[in-house]
């Protein structure tokens, strides 16, 4: 079904406000993105953003839009965890079956592509343009240098928020009657620091591999970049006896690593120096409705759902969100008070279920990925995954290697792992796990 070409503006110039502008384009609408900050092509990273999981759900709409290709190019494929913990040597889990793997993607690295090739498709970027206001109904924005100052009004057929947890427009929305917002901190920030690469250009660490170091209530991890280098990240309580509160002198900092994280110290890059340097960062759980107002104004990505990054599918999640519209508005062509009920009536229960799956697997990563019980139920789910493959799925190949919907990855790996309870409970389980009793008590309780 065809559309009558629109004028939209899309507020937010990040991963999700871009490919949204790749997708409208394509049908042939007249695409303005405005953006509060300056073009990030030519901007100096920040040290505050951790690098992307691009997994199945992204790969699907990207590919749907004829720039998977290009995309791949930017990325490494991580096929397994490498796990870091004290006093061991580093051990490995695969994420998946042959062939799956999620991408380790620069953030900054894959904003500049994605604005590149939605300027290539004839979408405008209108950068240092905050928008300070927004009139729901006509679909006016304003924008200025400044709230007191002169303000530019400008007015569209329909606009879309795209502009983070902390969006401009939902912050409109939220004031008429009826509209539910929440937002949820974890006491856990995260900072940024840096693994340089070897002087040949080679990766430090194993290259293919997530690296974990899990260390209960906090945890480091690494990912790859094409240049050799990792960007590392720190998740650690605020306040505590072991915080970014108390870690306030360089010594302090180097102990901290040099005790928690013996094998990684000597390969992090200025490290006291990165430390105080870089921010620390919140991490919050958003979550609202309705997501529209009328045939006028959606939200779509983190201004609707954000969620905290444990699962790597925020910005999946998002992605999917446009691929999901995309459809919906083939069913309904014009009518897009009909196209944004339905958009918002099938995400939403989505995006709760992802953020609770976001949340569950912080633990898992920080805490479980040590103890040898939960390692012996992920050897006994993957042994019975591989020969009943039509049976069980685990949980994280679900989210990851699918696209089966987020509610019901949910609900199934919440029945799966009560299941797993009940095997855990057998007597001499860790002798027995690869026995024919532990496979027929699987069957029988599926």
């Amino acid at each position: 079904m065809t559309q009558t070409p629109k004028t939209i503006a899309i507020i937010g110039s990040g991963l999700v406000g871009s490919l949204l502008a790749i997708y409208l384009r394509k049908l042939g609408h007249s695409i303005t993105v405005f953006d509060r900050r300056p073009d990030i092509r030519n901007v100096k990273f920040s040290g505050r953003s951790i690098n992307l999981a691009m997994s199945n759900r992204g790969w699907k709409a990207l590919r749907e839009v004829g720039i998977e290709g290009q995309i791949k190019e930017l990325g490494i494929p991580l096929d397994k965890r490498a796990i870091h913990v004290l006093g061991q040597e580093e051990y490995y889990q695969k994420y998946g079956k042959e062939g799956e793997a999620i991408w380790s993607i620069s953030r900054g690295v894959l904003n500049r592509k994605m604005i590149e090739l939605a300027e290539n498709e004839g979408v405008t970027f209108r950068f240092n343009e905050k928008v300070w206001d927004i009139n729901l109904p006509e679909g006016k924005i304003y924008t200025g240098a400044t709230e007191k100052g002169a303000w530019e009004e400008y007015t569209y057929d329909i606009v879309f928020g795209c502009d983070g947890a902390f969006s401009r427009v939902r912050h409109k929305m939220q004031r008429r009657s009826r509209f539910d917002y929440s937002q949820d901190f974890i006491d856990v920030g995260y900072k940024e620091l840096t693994i340089p690469p070897n002087a040949d250009g080679s990766h430090k660490l194993e290259k293919n591999s997530f690296h974990i170091w899990p260390r209960g209530k906090f945890m480091f991890i690494a990912m790859p970049n094409l240049d050799g280098s990792f960007t590392c990240t720190l998740f650690l309580p605020f306040e505590g006896t072991e915080s970014f509160e108390s870690i306030n002198t360089r010594e302090k900092a180097e102990e901290f690593f040099a005790t928690h994280f013996p094998t990684a110290v000597d390969k992090i890059e200025n490290l006291a120096e990165d430390f105080f340097a870089n921010p620390t960062s919140a991490l919050v759980t958003m979550k609202c409705y309705p997501w529209t107002y009328w045939d006028k104004v959606a939200l779509v990505g983190d201004s609707a759902h954000a969620i905290v990054p444990f699962y790597g599918q925020g910005m999946n999640a998002g992605f999917e969100d446009i691929f999901e519209l995309n459809k919906i508005i083939a069913r309904y062509g014009d009518d897009w008070e009909k196209i944004f009920e339905e958009y918002q009536k099938e995400r939403k229960p989505n995006a709760d279920a992802i953020a609770e799956l976001s949340y569950r697997n912080f633990m898992e990563m920080s805490s479980k990925t040590a103890d040898p019980n939960f390692l012996l139920q992920k050897k006994i789910e993957k042994a019975f995954a591989n020969k009943y493959p039509e049976k069980w799925i685990p949980s994280y190949s679900r989210v990851t290697f699918s696209d089966q919907p987020y509610v019901d990855a949910l609900a199934i790996g919440d029945a799966q792992e009560e299941i797993m309870k009940q095997v855990m409970q057998l007597p001499n389980i860790a002798d027995i796990w690869d026995s024919k009793e532990v496979e027929d008590t699987i069957l029988r309780l599926l």
